[in-house]
C-alpha cells in the first residue's frame, strides 16, 4: 500500500507553508496547497493520503507503513501527472523530484550525476530539489530517523531537510526531473498564480506521450521511428493493448522476419527486413506504452531486456540459415560469431553502466592522474553529451553500434543483398565498435579507478557454481580469466584447422584449455576490487562460449546444434545481468545452472568420450528446462505465494 504524506505547515519558521486563501472569484476562495496537493496524491495512485502537520506526526505515520511512502511540502503547484510519474517512477526505490528554477530562501539544491541525486546543496548544483519525494520501503526507517531529527527546526524547509538528510547518510536516490509538464514551488499568492497559470496552459494528455518518447535515444531510433511511433503508442492504449501485449507482437514480428531470412529469395529477404523494422519499432513502442499509461512493472523490465535479445539472436540464426541455404559453407559459422561478440559487447557494457553509477555515488578526489588521458577522455565524453544534436553528439552514439543502427544494418544488407552480407557487416561493425569502447573504456575505467565487482557477489554473476568454490583461491581474477579465454579461442582455432584438413583434434588441446578455465575459476573468491576488474564476467563469458563452440566442432556437432547451446547460455547470462540492471536478487534455480567451470568440464568429458553431439543437446535441454522452471517460480509461483501471504491472517 502506497502512503502519501502533505506536511502543511514549516515547523522551522513556525508557519504554514501555503499561501493564504484569496479569492479567484467573486465569493470562491482558493482552495489551499495542502488539500489541493492530497487530492492530486490521490489521483496520481496513492492508496492512504495523510496531511501531517509537522515532522513529528510524519514520523510516526512513516514508522507503521509498510509500503512506499510520498512525501511533499504543501508549496508545490504541479501537474498531477508529474505526481503520478514520480509516484510510479521504475528508475529506483526512492527518487526525488529535481526542477530547474532558482532556488528560495530555505530551499535545498542538488547535484546529479548519471540520474542519482549525489550530493545536496552541492557548490556546482544542477538543480534543486522540487518539494516531493518517494521514499522505498527499505529505506522508510532512514526517512523516519530523518524526520526526528528534522523535528527541532532548522534554517530551511521541513522537507527540504529531509532529503538533506537522507542524502547526507547515503540513502540512494534517484532524480525525477521535470520535462514538458510544470511544476514550481511557491512561497506567496502571486508566484501560485503565475504556476497555477502555467499548469494550464500546457496540454497534459500531449505531453505525457511526448514524455513516452525518450529523451535521448540513438540516431535510427530518433529519426526513423519516433517521430511516428507514439501515435502508435496512443492507439495501442485506446484499444486497450498493454505493454506486455506488444511485446509478445514484436517477438512474433522478428520470427517471423527470421524465417523469411531463412526461407531465401528476393520477396521474402524484403518482406523479412520490413517485418524486422515492424518489430523494431514495437520493439519502441512497448516502452513507450509502459511510460505513456505509467505502467510499470519489474516482469515488464525484465521480459524487455531478455525479448531484445531473443529477437535479435533468433534473427542471426534466420541470417546463418539463410546464408548455409545459399550455397555459403559457413553461415552458421557466421550467426554464431555474431550472437558471441554480440554478448560480450552487451556484458561490458552492463558493467561498465554499473562502474559509472557506482562512481557517481562516491565522493570526488583529485586524481593524480587528473591531467592524464583517462581524465582527458573523461572530460571530452562529458562535453559531447552535453552537446545534444551535434554532429560529435550523434557520431559517438552512433559508432557504437546500438540496437537501432543494428537492426537497421541487418534489415537493409539482408534485402538489398543477402543474409551473407548482412551477418558479415555486423560482425565487421560491431568488432569495430568492441574495439572502440573496449579501448577507451578502458583507459576511463583506470582514471575513475573504483572496484565495482566488489559491490556485488562477485560469484554469482562470474557464474561460477559449486566447482569453482572447491578450488584454491588464486588472485588477479581478470589476468585468469582472459588466460581462460586465450586457452579457449586457441582450441577453437585448432580444432577448425584439425576438421578442415580431415583430422580429429588431439586429447591434450581441450584438456590443456580446461586447465586454462579452471585456473579462471580459481579467482572466484579472490577479491575483485582492481580497477578493470569490471571486465571479469565478460571475459568469463567469451572463455565459456568458445570453448562450447570448440567442443562441438571438434566433436563435428551440426552447427544449429552449437548455436542452440549457445543461444541457451546467453538467455541464462542475460537473465543474470537483466536481475543486475533491476536490482533483483539471483534466480530462484541459479544453482542448479552448475555454473560455468562445471559445465565446461561436462562438454570436455562428452568430446573425449566421442559424444559432444549428445553432450551439447542434453546439456542445452537441462539448462532450458531450469531456465523456464527458474522464470515461472520468479513470476509467477513466489509472486502469488507473497500475495497469498500477505492475504492470509495467520
Amino acid at each position: 500500500m502506497t502512503l502519501a504524506i502533505v506536511l502543511a505547515a514549516d515547523p522551522a519558521a513556525g508557519r504554514s507553508t501555503e499561501p493564504s486563501s484569496r479569492p479567484t472569484e467573486p465569493g470562491r476562495p482558493i482552495e489551499p496547497l495542502a488539500e489541493r496537493l492530497a487530492a492530486q496524491w490521490r489521483r496520481a495512485g496513492a492508496d492512504d493520503v495523510r496531511v501531517a502537520a509537522d515532522l513529528t506526526e510524519l514520523a510516526d505515520l512513516v514508522a507503521a507503513a509498510t509500503g512506499p511512502v510520498l512525501v511533499s511540502g504543501a508549496d508545490l503547484v504541479a501537474h498531477t501527472a508529474v505526481l503520478k510519474h514520480l509516484a510510479t517512477s521504475p528508475v529506483g526505490p526512492t527518487v526525488a523530484l529535481v526542477l530547474t528554477d532558482p532556488p528560495a530562501p530555505g530551499q535545498a539544491t542538488v547535484r546529479e550525476e548519471r540520474g542519482q541525486v549525489v550530493e545536496v546543496d552541492a557548490a556546482d548544483a544542477s538543480g534543486v530539489f522540487g518539494g516531493a519525494l518517494r521514499v522505498g520501503a527499505a529505506d522508510l526507517p532512514a526517512l523516519a530517523e530523518a524526520a526526528r531529527r528534522a523535528a527541532d527546526g532548522g534554517p530551511r524547509n521541513a522537507v527540504d531537510r529531509l532529503v538533506a538528510d537522507l542524502a547526507a547518510r547515503g540513502t540512494l536516490i534517484f532524480a525525477q526531473r521535470v520535462r514538458l509538464l510544470v511544476a514550481h514551488r511557491v512561497g506567496d499568492e502571486a508566484q501560485r498564480a503565475a504556476a497555477e497559470a502555467a499548469v494550464a496552459a500546457v496540454d497534459e494528455d500531449r505531453a505525457e506521450l511526448r514524455l513516452s518518447v525518450k529523451e535521448r535515444d540513438d540516431f535510427f531510433t530518433t529519426y526513423f521511428v519516433s517521430t511516428w511511433s507514439p501515435f502508435v503508442t496512443k492507439a495501442a492504449a485506446r484499444i486497450g493493448i498493454g505493454p506486455t501485449g506488444v511485446t509478445m507482437v514484436s517477438v512474433a514480428f522478428a520470427v517471423a522476419a527470421a524465417v523469411l531470412f531463412g526461407a531465401g529469395g528476393r520477396p521474402a529477404l524484403v518482406a523479412g527486413a520490413v517485418l524486422l523494422y515492424l518489430g523494431f519499432v514495437l520493439d519502441c513502442v512497448d516502452g513507450q506504452l509502459a511510460r505513456y499509461t505509467r505502467h510499470f512493472s519489474a516482469w515488464g523490465g525484465w521480459l524487455d531486456t531478455m525479448a531484445d535479445r531473443f529477437k535479435e539472436y533468433v534473427v542471426y540464426a534466420g541470417l546463418g540459415y539463410g546464408a548455409t541455404h545459399a550455397g555459403f559453407r559457413y553461415g552458421w559459422a557466421l550467426a554464431l560469431a555474431a550472437m558471441t561478440l554480440q554478448t560480450v559487447r552487451h556484458m561490458t557494457d552492463t558493467w561498465y553502466g554499473a562502474l559509472h553509477d557506482e562512481a557517481a555515488r562516491r565522493p570526488k578526489v583529485v586524481s593524480a592522474d587528473a591531467g592524464g588521458i583517462g581524465g582527458k577522455l573523461n572530460a571530452a565524453s562529458t562535453r559531447v553529451q552535453a552537446d545534444t544534436g551535434s554532429v560529435s553528439y550523434w557520431l559517438k552514439r552512433t559508432v557504437v553500434f546500438p540496437i537501432g543502427e543494428r537492426w537497421a544494418l541487418i534489415a537493409i544488407a539482408a534485402a538489398l543483398v543477402g543474409p551473407l552480407v548482412a551477418l558479415v557487416a555486423v560482425l565487421v561493425w560491431g568488432t569495430l565498435a568492441f574495439a572502440y569502447t573496449g579501448g577507451l573504456r578502458t583507459l576511463r575505467a583506470r582514471w575513475m579507478r573504483v572496484p565495482v565487482m566488489a559491490t556485488v557477489d562477485a560469484a554469482l554473476h562470474r557464474d561460477d557454481g559449486l566447482l569453482a568454490r572447491t578450488l584454491p583461491v588464486a588472485r588477479r581474477p581478470l589476468l585468469l580469466a582472459v588466460f581462460g579465454a586465450l586457452g579457449a579461442a586457441g582450441t577453437l582455432v585448432w580444432a577448425l584447422l584439425a576438421v578442415h584438413g580431415g583430422g580429429d583434434l588431439p586429447v591434450w588441446v581441450p584438456v590443456l584449455a580446461l586447465v586454462l578455465l579452471l585456473g579462471a575459476a580459481q579467482g572466484s573468491r579472490a577479491s575483485h576490487d582492481g580497477s578493470l576488474d569490471w571486465l571479469v564476467p565478460a571475459a568469463l563469458r567469451a572463455a565459456e562460449y568458445l570453448f562450447a563452440i570448440a567442443i562441438g566442432v571438434a566433436g563435428r556437432a551440426p552447427a544449429w546444434l552449437i548455436f542452440g547451446y549457445v543461444l541457451v547460455l546467453t538467455l541464462h547470462h542475460y537473465d543474470l545481468t537483466a536481475r543486475l540492471e533491476k536490482r533483483q536478487s539471483a534466480p530462484p534455480l541459479h544453482a542448479a545452472t552448475l555454473g560455468w567451470p562445471a559445465r565446461s568440464v561436462l562438454l570436455a568429458i562428452g568430446l573425449i568420450a566421442g559424444y559432444a553431439s549428445i553432450a551439447l543437446a542434453t546439456l542445452a535441454a537441462y539448462l532450458l528446462v531450469v531456465f523456464v522452471a527458474s522464470v515461472v517460480l520468479a513470476w509467477v509461483v513466489l509472486p502469488a505465494r507473497a500475495r497469498g501471504g500477505v492475504r492470509s491472517p495467520g
